[in-house]
């Protein structure tokens, strides 16, 4: 291929052979490459092994789309149990064909970069990839895309279902707000395109000159996901005047040198949305090679981290009091996207609040060019529980016409689990009937299980008949490992 844009050209083709009962054989390359910023990276340096084993939970639609093989990059190879488990979770007499068809490519480097990156390192590697793929039509579904991802999928000959690197700065938080703003779509009130500390003030004077009650204001750097770029200044104790004014320039002055060095790159502020009832929803969409636009699925985000501004899980489905609306905002941002050329999942992050019983307000917060913590989970419910989502009801309608809904998260962590071993904790969620059923369609999955040896941390995905099943799965998974292990501590063991 002479450019990407050739190589791009063969998506459409392979990516629509990745269907139930199509029958052409072909290959998904998985690249969960997570390529942000170096210091997000080294943040989360312990833990990117685990956080690219998250996708290992792409291995389930192997049991449906019977002609895939699917080679899962990794720069840590995840333990034979964790492998096993998956195998487990789908149906009996496809578990020697699935086993066939998964091939796991470890690239051993445990420095904080993207996979990508390290493959890059490895020609040898790459060659024997590409060579292994022989004429069949293979693609690359990646966790996003940056120079790195384009330069694999170049050495592969394989092309990539996500959002060229030249239009990324379409998910920036100011290109975010304008896009919403022309796609009539509700936004906070704030100010695109800051920074510096001045332009920080100014914006923060604007958005209390339009909104005199706003009890906050939040500041995110443009380049940024997760909630890692975000900081609120609370301003229910600032006064009135020119003081205000260098009283804030204090505080925004004060924030970490890195953080104001990030912010010269970009970002914005807006106020602080609250109300007697608040939540923070997303919802999830796929752009395809044609351009055309699906509504996956929208949750409730949970929000954590010392600002309650960093993303530990969700809630599918979102409220019914405002699913669809957040469907329909979605389905006319994913719109004005694909004339952009943006292919593949993304997703869109809003604020709700409610002052008055039933009258909810929403307002669009960012965009996400790439998969996130909802994509796993929805994958789970995709594989395990085939059916649709119904962007009227908001509701996922299973093909017995069966309602499901799921908790999820990727930080069930406690300090007493550290260690652990996998199989142990599959066990405790197996012993204790937890597990997911193909009978039921309901059940738990577990996942990240490589990190209770970093920090005592795993993620599961509870599937459920209703949101408050759903729910009782998450707690039950807990209690059921905090009972492993006060037995183990009064076992001695």
């Amino acid at each position: 291929m002479n450019s990407f844009e050739e190589l791009q050209a063969q998506l459409g083709p392979a990516w629509a052979l990745n269907q139930p009962g199509v029958g052409v054989d072909h290959v998904l390359v998985a690249l969960p490459s997570h390529s942000v910023g170096e210091s997000l990276l080294s943040h989360y340096a312990s833990r990117i092994p685990a956080l690219e084993h998250r996708y290992l939970l792409a291995h389930l639609l192997l049991h449906r789309i019977e002609a895939c093989e699917m080679v899962f990059l990794s720069c840590q190879a995840p333990g034979q149990e964790v492998l096993d488990y998956y195998l487990s979770l789908v149906p009996a007499d496809r578990r020697a064909s699935v086993m066939n068809r998964f091939r796991m490519v470890v690239v051993p480097d445990s420095s904080p970069r993207s996979m990508a990156a390290k493959l890059l390192d490895r020609p040898d590697l790459l060659e024997a990839l590409r060579t292994s793929f022989g004429d069949r039509p293979v693609f690359i579904e990646p966790w996003n895309v940056t120079d790195h991802e384009v330069e694999v999928a170049m050495q592969l000959g394989a092309p990539i279902n996500g959002t060229a690197p030249n239009l990324w700065p379409l998910g920036y938080k100011s290109a975010g707000r304008r896009l919403f703003t022309q796609a009539g779509v509700p936004v906070a009130v704030g100010r695109e395109d800051v920074h510096t500390v001045d332009d920080v003030v100014a914006a923060i004077a604007a958005v209390r000159a339009a909104r005199p009650t706003a009890p906050g204001v939040v500041i995110k750097h443009d380049n940024s996901g997760a909630g890692d770029g975000n900081v609120v200044v609370d301003l229910r104790q600032v006064g009135g005047g020119p003081a205000a004014d260098e009283q804030i320039r204090a505080r925004v002055a004060a924030l970490p040198d890195w953080y104001l060095r990030d912010l010269r790159a970009g970002g914005v502020v807006e106020e602080l949305i609250a109300g007697a009832s608040f939540t923070s929803p997303s919802m999830q969409l796929d752009i395809t090679p044609y351009g055309e636009v699906a509504v996956l699925s929208t949750h409730e985000q949970v929000l954590g981290g010392e600002t309650g501004q960093v993303y530990t899980g969700c809630r599918f489905p979102a409220d019914p009091a405002y699913a669809a609306e957040l469907a329909r905002y979605g389905h006319a941002i994913g719109e004005r996207l694909a004339r952009r050329g943006v292919v593949g999942r993304l997703s869109v992050d809003f604020a709700a609040a409610c002052e008055v019983p039933g009258r909810w307000q929403v307002f669009a917060l960012e965009i996400n060019l790439r998969k996130g913590g909802t994509t796993h989970p929805y994958t789970v419910l995709r594989n395990l529980v085939p059916g649709r989502y119904d962007t009227e009801l908001g509701q996922w309608v299973a093909a017995d016409g069966t309602g499901r809904s799921y908790c999820a998260t990727d930080n069930l962590v406690d300090a007493a689990w550290l260690g652990l071993p996998p199989a142990t904790v599959i066990k405790a969620v197996a012993d204790a009937g937890l597990q997911f059923d193909h009978r039921t369609g309901t059940g738990v999955v577990l996942h990240m299980l490589s990190c209770l040896a970093i920090d005592g941390r795993f993620g599961l995905t509870g599937i459920g008949r209703t949101p408050e099943h759903a729910a009782q799965l998450y707690q039950a998974t807990k209690s059921a490992l905090d009972g492993h292990t006060r037995q183990a501590r009064l076992g001695g063991g």
